[in-house]
């Protein structure tokens, strides 16, 4: 890569779901560590796009779509040195065709598409290795060694303040354990959800041996349900978060967690790049293995029973016990959260 050794300005375009975005992390950071000098652009989905926002090693933050990038970038020329596409949406790459000098994407199923690359890096198979190593396989043309396989995130100070106003505000604040609690994943991957009732008769058990524990509820607009039904269980003790704070809000409160339990979904992953303690429930479909935040210091993952190539999305996560998941949470509380009330 010796013709890419003075590049000074580098896009990385990711339009993507939560967890994939928060899983580019390591790749910002590793490009950030083998070009020190340059201007590193992050290119995201409009609503998810503000998770990268105030990283240190990346400069700028903006967005970008499939339709807004038909319209872009034809009358500024070549403003990148280097441009890392991923996904196999034509306009993204024709995008980063025009605005930078080189392009590495993985092989699209245009072969026209691919000779017009830079380089052209080859996709895994399906589950072959973990999600972040795979994400990181996109620089693997160049030879850029990783920088480490932990996710990253950045709660500003000013969200910090925000976090600690918004416990006090509602009674939560100075109250321990303080839990955090995710019921659902997004709909097309409904398959990782637990059963509402496990996730009751849980909370009742934590609060059982944590008599002043307050649960913080999270979660989108979707699961409104469910994540109502627990509230009202615990009114008394919890808050309702649930599509009703931003990306950054909650991760500022999640910030604030003495530990996290949750499923497999795009808040657990940002979770795992505030690197505190945590407990995550997954489907034997998709295993800790492939999706479990790498190199975190306080993770307690629970797998599927039946985890393994014959496990499909037709496995219910109700084999998953209660039981099971106590002794990882009460495991998490006695490690990392010795200060509690009992």
């Amino acid at each position: 890569m010796s013709e890419l050794a003075q590049a000074r300005s580098i896009l990385v375009i990711s339009v993507s779901r939560i967890g994939d975005t928060i899983l580019v992390t390591p790749v910002l950071r590793a490009i950030a560590a083998a070009w020190p000098a340059a201007r590193l652009e992050f290119l995201g989905h409009p609503k998810r796009a503000e998770i990268i926002r105030y990283l240190p090693y990346v400069h700028r933050a903006g967005t970008i779509s499939k339709h807004s990038a038909l319209f872009r970038g034809w009358l500024a020329g070549h403003r990148h040195d280097l441009a890392f596409v991923y996904g196999y949406d034509r306009a993204l790459i024709e995008y980063a065709l025009r605005t930078a000098r080189r392009v590495i994407a993985f092989r699209q199923p245009d072969d026209s598409l691919n000779r017009r690359l830079y380089r052209v890096a080859e996709a895994p198979a399906f589950q072959e290795m973990h999600a972040v190593r795979f994400q990181l396989q996109l620089l693997a043309p160049l030879g850029i060694a990783h920088a480490g396989y932990h996710l990253s995130y950045q709660v500003t100070e000013a969200e910090r303040q925000w976090a600690e106003s918004e416990l006090g505000r509602r009674g939560h604040s100075g109250k321990h354990p303080l839990v955090g609690v995710q019921l659902a994943s997004f709909p097309t991957k409904a398959y990782r959800d637990w059963p509402i009732e496990r996730f009751l008769e849980l909370c009742h058990r934590i609060r059982r041996h944590y008599p002043h524990v307050r649960f913080l509820i999270f979660g989108g607009k979707q699961e409104r349900v469910r994540t109502m039904r627990l509230h009202s269980e615990f009114r008394e003790c919890s808050g309702l978060y649930a599509g009703r704070l931003t990306l950054r809000e909650t991760a500022a409160l999640m910030d604030r967690l003495d530990l996290y339990v949750g499923v497999d979904t795009g808040p657990t992953h940002i979770m795992g790049a505030l690197h505190r303690p945590m407990v995550v429930l997954y489907h034997g479909y998709s295993p800790s293995r492939l999706l479990a935040p790498l190199e975190h210091p306080c993770l307690y993952a629970v797998d599927h029973p039946d985890a393994g190539p014959k496990c499909t999305p037709d496995t219910p996560m109700s084999a998953i016990s209660v039981d099971l998941v106590w002794l990882r949470v009460a495991e998490a509380l006695a490690r990392h959260c010795a200060g509690t009330d009992r």
